[in-house]
């Protein structure tokens, strides 16, 4: 038969003894008889087990039995003696630690064995005074109503069992938690990587430094993108010369990537061999030979630099999306559905962009206390409504919000969550005043989010306040070395510079961003307007023509419902600009 096992153990009872036996004495007496008498049959459970201390209790249900802990858990609170600060203060209440399990049980008359139960018995080692853990099939079914009460632990080993076990807590930390709440399950949500100081290979001894010089300018811009973890100089430079694999750095620096290599001088110049390795893998990355002035990397202002920084950001997305594509999303690390799901909802295909949006949903379920995954869920509906993917725009921004509020309640102060609330605000819901609000908090948290900025630019370009618009997303764009949503920015920052009349800077940035998002409509829009503005009417009626067959349902009416823009001047001379290029009125 198949039941749920409740076992329930109190706390710390010989200490309350010590201080006063024929009190604890009385009151473990009380709140036992509450529970055998009162509460346990309240719920149709059946009590097992009194021995000293412990209980051991099953039910049919295992609603009904999660619903007795709980009840039980409150029933602790009322045990506080008359010395502590007021009865039910909770200043010396007798605490349980309880577990919750279903298994299928082997019962006589005077017990129930079976694996379960060792498995039920164990779980309560990892619940704190006044804790209550259940397993995953508890969780499995608890169901609505239950949801703000658990909280993830993770994969957590147990005394004598070969396997970890998947468990979680119910009814929130106790006052002396085993596992902090919020930081057990905290899957990494963004690779790391390791830039070893290049190991100098026949030169002369005063460019001896120079390795370190250009491992520390890479360290530096890597470490201004917020989609990377990169391991301190302090850690890389004693393996420097070490000749270890990658995979033996990734080891022991707990680096996912590794950037690695050699030199030489000759004639003032320096030869650069580098490669970024996979540690995970053990495969190399990308592999390159690469030349510089030594003056310009003493000066800081290395085009060699430049190019490694954005080639490492192409090549681990691309490594990254790799790996996403060729394994179940179950199997997939965190940081790899996260990097994955980024790139693929910003390259503007549906499917593609479907598959982000069900690896978000697979991160967000798995790292329930984390803002991050919940964020960038916010701002995928957003993206849907604003491709034409859905006309439901009210039912979309509901979405959006219920995600945005989800982040914000496991990280009140994340910029991210802040960023993109301000987005759903913006873009589906036209309240530009509180989403502006909403990005100034965001970087008054964090005045280097490169999201905010962006975002905040593109809000100043829908009100025509063209300066500033371009100000916002070239900060943006500074902040942002490794972005894997680099034509995000840059389509965004088309549009800021459509609001200076910036035109030729427009074409730019749009041409660039649909290198990676060549389907992306609203990078097509801002270059058909870019394009109309400057005359180059042919130009624009071509990209018109494209906008058109992705979307073939865009007139300049509905343009105008979707667009943020829609209230302000910039909303008319858009619109204008696509109707002159082709776009049908309505």
């Amino acid at each position: 038969m198949v039941r749920t096992i409740l076992f329930a153990d109190l706390v710390e009872s010989c200490c309350l003894a010590e201080t006063d036996e024929a009190g604890t004495a009385s009151r473990w007496r009380g709140l036992r008889m509450a529970i055998e008498h009162s509460i346990v049959p309240r719920h149709g459970g059946r009590l097992i087990r009194t021995e000293g201390d412990g209980l051991m209790i099953v039910f049919e249900q295992v609603l009904a039995a999660a619903r007795c802990a709980l009840e039980i858990q409150r029933a602790c609170q009322s045990t506080a003696s008359d010395s502590a600060s007021g009865v039910g203060s909770g200043g010396d209440a007798l605490l349980l630690r309880m577990s919750l399990h279903e298994t299928e049980l082997l019962a006589d008359e005077r017990d129930v064995y079976g694996h379960g139960v060792n498995l039920a018995a164990r779980l309560y080692s990892l619940a704190g005074p006044g804790e209550i853990v259940v397993s995953e099939r508890i969780f499995a079914q608890l169901g609505a109503g239950f949801e703000d009460a658990v909280e993830d632990l993770g994969q957590c080993h147990l005394k004598h069992l070969t396997k970890p076990v998947r468990a979680y807590r119910l009814g929130g930390a106790g006052p002396r938690p085993l596992i902090p709440p919020h930081t057990a399950f905290a899957p990494p949500l963004w690779s790391s990587i390791a830039v070893i100081p290049f190991a100098a290979r026949a030169i002369e001894p005063t460019h001896y430094v120079l390795g370190e010089l250009i491992a520390d300018e890479i360290i530096a811009a890597l470490s201004r993108s917020s989609h990377l973890r990169v391991i301190s100089r302090l850690s890389t430079t004693a393996l420097r010369e070490q000749h270890l694999t990658g995979q033996e750095v990734g080891a022991l620096l707990n680096a996912r990537y590794v950037v690695s290599g050699g030199y030489n001088t000759r004639n003032g110049k320096v030869v650069l061999s580098l490669e970024l390795a996979d540690a995970r893998l053990d495969r190399v990355v990308w592999a390159q030979t690469l030349y510089d002035s030594i003056d310009s990397i003493v000066a800081g202002k290395s085009e060699m630099v430049d190019k490694i920084i954005q080639t490492i950001g192409f090549m681990i997305v691309a490594n990254e999306l790799e790996h996403a594509r060729s394994h179940a999303l179950p199997t997939l690390e965190s940081s790899t559905l996260l990097l994955a799901a980024i790139a693929l909802m910003h390259r503007g295909v549906r499917d593609e962009f479907e598959r982000a949006g069900q690896m978000l949903e697979v991160l967000a379920e798995r790292g329930r206390r984390q803002a991050v995954p919940n964020a960038w869920l916010a701002k995928w509906h957003v993206l849907r409504f604003n491709r034409g993917w859905t006309s439901d725009r009210l039912g979309e921004a509901q979405y959006a919000l219920d995600c945005a509020k989800r982040a914000l309640d496991a990280d009140s102060e994340s910029s991210m969550a802040l960023a993109v609330e301000g987005f759903v605000q913006t873009n589906l819901l036209k309240r530009l005043d509180e989403g502006e609000e909403l990005y100034e908090h965001a970087l008054q948290v964090n005045p280097n989010d490169s999201l905010a900025w962006l975002l905040k630019g593109t809000l100043h370009a829908f009100k025509g306040e063209g300066q500033q618009a371009v100000d916002s997303t070239e900060n943006a764009l500074a902040l942002s070395p490794l972005d894997p949503l680099r034509n995000f920015y840059e389509s965004l920052s088309a549009t800021a510079a459509l609001s200076a009349g910036q035109y030729e800077r427009a074409i730019e940035l749009a041409q660039r961003a649909l290198r990676v998002g060549r389907n992306n409509t609203s990078t097509l829009r801002a270059l058909a307007i870019a394009q109309s503005e400057l005359g180059m009417m042919d130009a624009a009626r071509t990209t018109v023509r494209k906008v058109l067959a992705i979307e073939p349902g865009l007139t300049m009416r509905n343009y105008l419902e979707r667009s943020p823009s829609a209230a302000y001047a910039t909303g008319r001379i858009w619109s204008e600009a696509l109707g002159r290029a082709g776009l049908p009125a309505q």
